[in-house]
């Protein structure tokens, strides 16, 4: 076999049990062809077109900056972010910051947005402010000094300031007079359609919030969007509950179900394969939390060694090959190394399995004598579970057992998880995962929130040297040279602790369909406004898709 032929490079993708069987209905060797749809796509937006897109984890922050809007937003340049409301800031002391705002710009039922929308805003956020973070406790107050000109005013140095502004998203009086902001754990609010917001899209059908949503929302173009130029299709509908099996099927079988969904690695070699969709995958700064239980679950797991003794136990050589097929990075505390101050500690510290191999005799004997019989109970949404039964076959070897359950949906994890803190969880369990995507946009509180032993998002015991730790991580911005430090001292604390069950972390693996043009972010934002489709796309083309273009198509892999 030629070394660079396509059979050896799906070979090299998706290991040798799906290639067998691949070349067992082979009767003529596979070409992959140019994927030319960026050269063909619709110069601007036609009445019709029409993309659906599944979004599994986290649908209310990946949709918000499509609908909502703030004064920046998410971007996949250096930074990490660009303007969006605003056009220019600047810092004039460690506790004030001015924005200078788009001129001329209306929120979707026609009101301006000005200086005095912003402060509006912020007086409601006063009232019932998010949660997440430590925002609420030192914003004080947002001054207007002219129509086009705001400063926000803060009760000390806080560094993660502009990670926060990210999730300041602006809406309608009407919209403030009837929900305000939520005073939850998660944000933004989108609690029902209706042209409150300032984004691209408007919410026409279906709610989006983090511990509620419907199982569809539907966007469409905003009219009075300031940039003319987005979005570049008129309807987005977006699914947020349905069954893994499905989910492959709309978007690999069936034209015109799914255009853009993420997969599982083991789905890659399908996805070439199907008539419909093409394979791209990119780097993230996205973890897999896999939380434990130390609130009111099994009462081993408050014993240090236990904790540890599973972390050592998991081989994450073996997961990275077998469950992720290479789709992802290894992680001595379940931190992308993407991120800023991660990436650096992680050339040091690494996960137990890479400094001693579990499955020597003498360290499986050591950690058996630690583990064996313990029995766990685990909370998890079936996208997990090619991830659950690489853990069950590892673990299975030192005397775990594990008792796994699987709610129909994501918000069924979060609220367990968000009640459990207080120990008011009504559903039992030891260990639970969910899709910790970079909701925080290239900083690590994004993981490292939930060590924050005394917020909703933790389960750990109280640990007051921890919580101090991310004190100094609020205090600190990225580019200060302190910033590495804070974050050695909390990667360290979780690792020597083994506060979390440590796994690779993910990689983007998504399935698109042939005639869509999708780059996706790093973080939890989805540029839906950016999409672009081709005239040969399932909602504005007449008659049926060409067999010509129903020939594989070759991988993208974006850096």
């Amino acid at each position: 076999m030629n070394l660079d032929s396509p059979i050896r490079i799906l070979c090299r993708i998706a290991g040798l049990c799906v290639l067998t069987a691949c070349l067992a209905r082979a009767t003529e060797p596979l070409a992959l062809r140019e994927d030319h749809a960026a050269e063909r796509v619709l110069p601007a937006r036609v009445k019709g077109s029409h993309v659906k897109v599944f979004i599994p984890s986290l649908p209310y922050l990946y949709t918000s900056h499509s609908i909502s809007a703030g004064l920046i937003r998410p971007s996949d340049n250096a930074q990490g972010w660009e303007y969006d409301m605003a056009t220019a800031h600047r810092q004039i002391d460690e506790k004030t910051y001015e924005f200078t705002l788009r001129k001329g710009v209306q929120f979707q039922d026609g009101s301006p947005f000005n200086a005095d929308a912003v402060v509006l805003n912020m007086e409601y956020f006063k009232k019932k402010p998010t949660l997440y973070s430590k925002i609420h406790e030192v914003f004080d107050h947002a001054e207007k000094m002219d129509d086009d000109t705001v400063r926000f005013h803060l009760t000390e140095k806080y560094g993660s300031f502009m990670n926060d502004v990210f999730w300041t998203h602006f809406y309608t009086k009407p919209y403030l007079e009837k929900f305000g902001w939520n005073g939850k754990a998660t944000c933004p609010n989108l609690a029902e359609p209706g042209p409150y917001g300032l984004g691209p899209f408007m919410l026409k059908e279906g709610y989006v919030e983090g511990d509620r949503h419907s199982k569809e929302i539907v966007l469409e173009a905003n009219p009075l969007y300031w940039d003319k130029q987005y979005p570049k299709v008129e309807k987005i509908t977006i699914f947020t509950e349905i069954d893994t099996a499905k989910v492959r099927d709309m978007a690999l079988n069936e034209e015109g179900a799914l255009d853009i969904t993420t997969l599982p690695p083991e789905d890659k070699v399908a996805t070439i394969l199907s008539p419909y969709a093409k394979l791209l995958t990119s780097p993230s700064t996205n973890n897999t939390t896999i939380h434990i239980n130390m609130r009111n679950g099994n009462p081993r797991l408050l014993e240090k060694d236990v904790r540890v003794a599973l972390n050592q136990a998991i081989n994450q050589a073996n997961l990275l090959h077998f469950v992720y097929e290479g789709e992802a990075n290894l992680s001595a505390v379940g931190a992308s190394p993407n991120f800023p101050g991660v990436r650096e500690v992680s050339q040091k510290l690494r996960p137990y399995s890479e400094t001693e191999d579990p499955n020597a005799p003498e360290t499986r004997e050591r950690l058996k004598k630690i583990l064996d019989g313990l029995e766990l109970r685990v909370f998890t949404q079936d996208r997990y579970l090619p991830l659950w039964r690489g853990l069950e076959s590892q673990l299975q070897k030192v005397g775990v057992t594990l008792k796994i359950d699987v709610p129909p949906s994501e918000a069924e994890i979060f609220g367990t998880l968000l009640t459990t803190n207080e120990r008011k969880n009504k559903t039992p369990w030891d260990l639970l995962v969910w899709g910790n995507d970079d909701w925080y946009f290239n900083h690590p509180f994004t993981a490292f929130f939930v060590y924050r032993t005394h917020n909703v998002w933790s389960t750990l015991a109280p640990d007051p040297i921890m919580d101090g730790f991310i004190e100094e991580l609020f205090r600190t911005a990225v580019v200060e040279p302190e910033f590495v430090p804070v974050c050695e001292k909390i990667m360290r604390r979780a690792f020597e602790n083994g506060y979390l069950l440590a796994v690779p972390t993910p990689n983007n693996v998504f399935a698109v369909n042939k005639e869509v043009v999708f780059t996706p972010y790093k973080m939890a934002c989805m540029p839906l406004w950016k999409i672009q489709i081709t005239d040969q796309h399932w909602s504005v083309r007449k008659g049926p898709y060409p067999e010509s273009l129903k020939q594989p198509v070759q991988i993208t892999r974006l850096r």
